[in-house]
């Protein structure tokens, strides 16, 4: 018994151990286990070879934070279309030229004022102009509509990290403190830029004491302190901060001009595309410049090879050209066995039944185009097959009918919205 106690406990005199606590400040091993000193590599290391947290297990090698570990490839962090393509000067807005016309003249007679206010629909560029504008007044060599986008401080702007441009979300800091916040830091003098710029988006989201709090320093701001407000809903803002502010609406972009953008992008990302796609994509769109550039980037996503209106179809629901005009053809021939024929047939297909009613809601007000005497350019968007459909509808409906099909698609698009079964 004696022996079995000291051997598991070290407490024989004769013995030349160490008591346990002893040898736990020593730096070898309990007997039967493997070194593990501080000092020994870890395995897979070579002795001698300190231990490096940026360093590859397995190679050896200097292991880079931006290379993937699987493939060794760059890893890259990705942007979508909609942000690689952004605009980074007022050559490149789109559809804005007024607004374009009037921020230029105003930098190069120097007649800046101290508060706009840009309004407009989702993705038209209202932030894209207000960070323009804001490189345009702090460039380096002095206020420039036309700024060197390789200096520091464009490029600190564009990534929206510039300490004298602050961006700020006007839905998320819509309080009074928040605002409160801002006086505090207007009045301190920019860090090395010509003017402290604050641009607010959403800003119709401020409550009301927000606004109040906003108001002394938008009336009598200090010199250096410029603000940009967006907004989509400007009808939101007070009239006593409107009224301090130098107003301009963006306008919805026409589809001629978005349908060229995209091609551009689509050829700058190696791809080819069937114009008609991309004129499907613009369409859907409805004038916002972001909203197709995020459809391009699902469309090169979800298609290989080249970009049809077959594969923009298919992705966001809506009945082709040929199904469309089918179910038209059935209408005016006055065959309604044939037209529920056809709206089965699209469902079966996994048509989206907003998407149809919308698609037959264009169809129809393109019809009463034709019939009142419009001419064809005015539905260039409109594709062949279906065009040369409307003509038996125009014969059948008239003017009149016209009108009623409209109306009826208008309300069977709002019942839809809020229909717990489409069909």
């Amino acid at each position: 018994m004696s022996g079995l106690f000291d051997e598991d406990f070290g407490e024989d005199a004769d013995a030349p151990a160490s008591p346990r606590r002893d040898q736990a400040e020593t730096s070898g091993p309990p007997e039967g286990e493997a070194p593990n000193r501080a000092s020994d590599p870890p395995a897979g290391e070579a002795p001698g070879q300190p231990s490096d947290p940026d360093t590859d297990k397995v190679s050896g090698q200097p292991s880079d934070p931006d290379t993937d570990k699987v493939s060794g490839q760059p890893s890259e962090k990705y942007l979508v279309v909609a942000r690689r393509y952004r605009p980074r000067r007022f050559a490149d807005l789109l559809g804005q030229d007024h607004v374009v016309q009037a921020l230029t003249n105003a930098i190069r007679t120097g007649r800046v004022g101290h508060a706009y206010l840009f309004t407009g629909a989702r993705g038209v560029g209202k932030t894209s102009a207000a960070r323009i504008f804001a490189k345009c007044l702090n460039a380096p060599g002095g206020p420039d509509p036309d700024p060197d986008l390789e200096t520091e401080i464009a490029r600190m702007i564009d990534a929206g990290e510039d300490v004298d441009v602050v961006e700020i979300d006007g839905a998320s800091n819509r309080g009074i403190e928040e605002i409160r916040q801002l006086r505090a830091n207007a009045l301190v003098r920019p860090s090395r830029a010509r003017y402290k710029i604050y641009i607010i988006d959403e800003v119709h989201m401020l409550t009301t004491p927000a606004f109040n709090a906003l108001l002394k320093i938008l009336e009598e701001p200090p010199a250096h302190v410029k603000f940009i407000f967006c907004t989509t809903d400007p009808d939101k803002i007070p009239i006593t901060v409107r009224s301090r502010c130098q107003r301009f609406d963006f306008a919805p972009v026409a589809l001629e001009t978005i349908v060229e953008r995209l091609g551009q992008i689509v050829r700058d990302e190696g791809r080819e595309a069937d114009p008609a796609a991309l004129a499907l994509l613009a369409r859907r769109a409805g004038g916002s410049v972001r909203d197709s550039q995020s459809l391009l980037e699902q469309l090169l996503s979800f298609s290989e090879g080249r970009l049809t209106c077959d594969a923009v179809h298919r992705l966001l629901g809506s009945a082709g050209d040929e199904r469309l005009a089918e179910l038209i053809e059935a209408v005016a021939a006055g065959m309604p066995a044939a037209a529920l024929e056809a709206l089965d047939q699209a469902d079966r297909e996994g048509i989206d039944w907003g998407q149809l009613t919308e698609q037959l809601l264009q169809a129809v007000r393109d019809a009463l185009v034709l019939e009142v005497g419009g001419r064809e350019t005015l539905i260039a968007a409109t594709p062949g097959p279906l065009l040369q459909a409307l003509d038996p509808l125009r014969n059948r409906l008239g003017p009149e009918g016209l009108m009623a099909a409209l109306q009826l698609l208008d309300h069977t698009l709002d019942r839809l919205r809020y229909a717990g079964h489409a069909r």
